[in-house]
């Protein structure tokens, strides 16, 4: 039985692996600082104590937890090529992976739903949104991520692992993992296919659908500040989903091509070093109360 794996990683030579190696280390420290700081906007700034941001704070956490499974790993890669890892540890960095990927599916729908409350149903929103169904709500979504994500490594673990040890990948991804395994794999790969049409269909369509409604109640609005306010906070949210989704749909429901494997480290690349940096940076430049919160928060730091 094989006891550890060796990770491939990217096939590159030494000058633009050191390259990549500063410019992801960049990236890397963007994504906690630009997400730790979303945290501390969060819970510093009473005003931003309101459900959408409690989401937003659950987002920022799982964007930190997937850069850290992921990334470091990668880094360690680039500058030592085919770096082993241990099989228990590759399959634990594979259940919090998916873990992390299936509870912001559900926080996003969650996001949406709750501008969906907010500006549709301004009046009633204190009575539906309460924080007991937040809490709910949250909790609910961290859970469902992480017993699909136990079920998907359970059903690998149930594979015999006795002949290659080299994985294509710069971490323990799912589909890399299976194709080094000495059996069929064919229940794992309906697992896959279902949960992909679970997370990768059900939730763009609901965000769709909630957007549809948002989009119609925005237009009715007749104060041109209210609407501004609200474009400007719903196109944060848009532009964070069209690129979770979108990079997510490409990676396992698009057709494949002559060399998937090179093609998935890229699109896998930019999901798991783009994406969290990206995400506190759309909802800083795009989102009022968060550029407002961050301005008193660094006049107070001044003035102290």
């Amino acid at each position: 039985m094989v006891t550890e794996f060796l990770l491939l990683g990217f096939l590159l030579g030494p000058r633009i692996q050191m390259l990549l190696f500063g410019l992801f280390s960049l990236f890397y420290i963007f994504t906690l600082l630009g997400n730790g700081a979303i945290l501390g906007l969060i819970s510093l700034d009473s005003r931003l104590h309101t459900p959408m941001y409690f989401f937003l704070s659950h987002l920022a956490v799982v964007d930190i937890a997937y850069t850290r499974n992921t990334v470091p790993q990668m880094l360690a890669n680039l500058l030592h090529p085919a770096k082993p890892i241990s099989f228990a540890g590759c399959m634990t960095q594979t259940f919090l992976c998916l873990s992390f990927g299936h509870s912001e599916c559900l926080l996003l729908v969650l996001m949406s739903y709750d501008r969906y409350v907010a500006i549709c149903h301004p009046l009633r929103y204190s009575v539906i949104m309460t924080w007991r169904v937040c809490i709910t709500l949250a909790v609910t979504s961290w859970t469902c991520g992480s017993l699909l994500a136990l079920a998907h490594v359970v059903l690998i673990l149930r594979l015999p692992f006795s002949g290659p040890h080299e994985i294509n990948h710069f971490f323990c991804e799912i589909l890399s993992v299976l194709r080094l395994a000495c059996a069929d794999t064919w229940l794992n790969q309906v697992v896959i296919f279902a949960a992909c049409v679970f997370f990768l269909v059900g939730p763009p369509s609901l965000v769709l659908v909630s957007y549809s409604h948002i989009l119609a109640a925005i237009l009715r609005i007749q104060s041109g500040e209210g609407r501004r306010k609200a474009f400007s906070t719903c196109s944060s949210h848009l532009c964070v989903v069209g690129l979770f989704f979108g990079s997510a749909i490409i990676m396992y429901m698009a057709p494949k091509s002559r060399h998937p494997e090179e093609q998935q480290k890229v699109f896998f690349l930019f999901y798991s070093s783009f994406n969290p940096m990206l995400n506190p940076l759309i909802y800083n430049l795009r989102n009022v109360e968060v550029k407002g919160a961050l301005r008193r928060a660094l006049c107070k730091e001044s003035h102290s």
